[in-house]
């Protein structure tokens, strides 16, 4: 697998003619914390000339009062957006990223959250950091996303992109679902239990980690596939390879579950939908700092290996 960690400067290839103040910002905000004000605020006064944009609707939609933030549609922002500042949580972070679809523009996530950990830079870390945005100095890196499926017969009933899991999960406690599990043309299992988790390398610290799967380098182009609480002792996680096929999750029992999308966007399924995943096109692209490492975040975040 090869793995994509690169310096800044080729991140704006094309474009280093111009002056980094006359570059379109997009903003993506924590909604009701004043904090996150007062963070844009801070990136204001350093940039001055720039020009900044953010969503019209919705709820992350800009706050009336800030006058600098030109609004528009998520699409309109994809097309014109140089460079993405998350200011907020993970959950903030994977909002921004899912209004770059189609195009691979940089994210800087600035932590208001309470774990932070794809949201790279803490505030008090903020003054230091922007210097190094402005001299394209910054590490980054791509992390894979999944473009998921929903599917009853024949019938395409959602798609969206994924940066951290979709899960499937019963809605009566008191009842096991089964699902049959298959890559390309492979039986790979079948699973009776409360659910299934499908994770990227991403989300495989984030609610796939919290039901027992592995953590996977972030590097890596890989799928997580993890039972929750499964009925037969010997169901493990599994780590698959995309390139052997789409993964496909098929409800084989007669229950009602929910297939959540990011935590962000769901469906109910019944028996005999599918819910097909495959890598995206499009990764995320998350900008870090020079003087952590993904290793470094796992042990200070996560308390990794400590006892």
């Amino acid at each position: 697998m090869r793995q994509r960690i690169a310096l800044y400067p080729i991140l704006w290839a094309g474009a280093l003619c111009l002056a980094f103040m006359q570059k379109t910002l997009a903003i993506v905000l924590k909604p009701g914390v004043s904090d996150a004000e007062a963070v844009f605020r801070q990136i204001l006064a350093a940039w001055p000339h720039a020009r900044y944009i953010g969503e019209a609707e919705g709820h992350h939609a800009v706050p009336q009062q800030m006058t600098r933030i030109e609004r528009m549609t998520a699409a309109q922002i994809e097309a014109q957006a140089d460079l993405m500042i998350v200011i907020g949580g993970d959950g903030t972070l994977i909002h921004g990223a899912s209004l770059l679809p189609n195009r691979t523009v940089p994210i800087l996530g600035i932590n208001l959250g309470h774990i932070g950990f794809m949201t790279e830079v803490a505030r008090d870390e903020l003054a230091e950091v922007l210097p190094h945005v402005e001299a394209q100095t910054l590490p980054y890196s791509d992390r894979m996303r999944l473009e998921v499926e929903l599917w009853r017969h024949d019938s395409l009933m959602m798609r969206h992109l994924v940066l951290n899991d979709t899960s499937v999960v019963s809605r009566s406690l008191a009842r096991i679902a089964t699902y049959r599990i298959t890559q390309g043309d492979s039986l790979v299992t079948t699973v009776r239990g409360d659910g299934v988790m499908v994770s990227t390398p991403t989300g495989s610290t984030a609610y796939a980690l919290a039901a027992g799967g592995p953590i996977i380098s972030p590097h890596l182009e890989a799928i997580g596939l993890t039972p929750i609480c499964p009925h037969q002792l010997t169901q493990r996680s599994l780590v698959l390879r995309p390139d052997d096929g789409d993964l496909r999750i098929t409800l084989d029992s007669d229950n009602t579950v929910f297939a959540s999308l990011d935590g962000h966007v769901g469906l109910d399924l019944n028996f005999g939908d599918a819910v097909v995943v495959r890598p995206a096109k499009v990764p995320t692209r998350l900008l870090g700092v020079p003087w952590r490492d993904y290793f470094q975040t796992l042990r200070t975040k996560l308390r990794w290996g400590q006892g």
